[in-house]
């Protein structure tokens, strides 16, 4: 097994056994609903935005190990970043999980984002690996509307 593969998994289990920012935000500027019904994920994004800054951001929601480490490690990342990073980082994300897998990937910072280039490998959980920034951008755009992976 790969260092990058081993890392992947210990991230992938620390993060879904012990989510960071796993609540609901009281009083959100921005909000969104995600859902995958290819395998049940349904998650929740809130935001506080105050003067282009993600002052607080947090999730709440059911899904595979991979959904909520993903969802989780976003809200990390994302903390005190401005939407303009917020939805590069988007971008830079969805990149990662959808290029090529016999093709390295540069990557700038964040470099925790690297991690889940191993879900690449696996089309039908990239749907999972997404779903939280794709929910979160749709918060960031202020469309309230639930998302849907298919």
């Amino acid at each position: 097994m790969s260092d990058l593969s081993q890392l992947y998994q210990e991230v992938i289990l620390d993060h879904n056994k012990s989510p960071r920012n796993f609540y609901k935000i009281e009083n959100p500027t921005n909000f969104a609903e995600g859902y995958n019904p290819l395998c049940g994920d349904h998650i929740y994004v809130y935001l506080k935005i105050e003067n282009n800054i993600i002052k607080e951001i947090s999730f709440q929601g059911n899904g595979c190990a991979i959904s909520k480490s993903s969802a989780s490690l976003m809200t990390t990342i994302l903390k005190g970043k401005t939407v303009s990073e917020a939805k590069d980082l988007f971008e830079k994300f969805h990149k990662i999980i959808t290029s090529d897998p016999l093709k390295d990937i540069e990557i700038e910072e964040p470099s925790k984002l690297k991690i889940f280039a191993g879900v690449r490998e696996f089309p039908t959980r990239i749907k999972c690996a997404s779903l939280a920034w794709h929910t979160m951008f749709n918060a960031l755009e202020g469309k309230a509307e639930k998302i849907s992976t298919e």
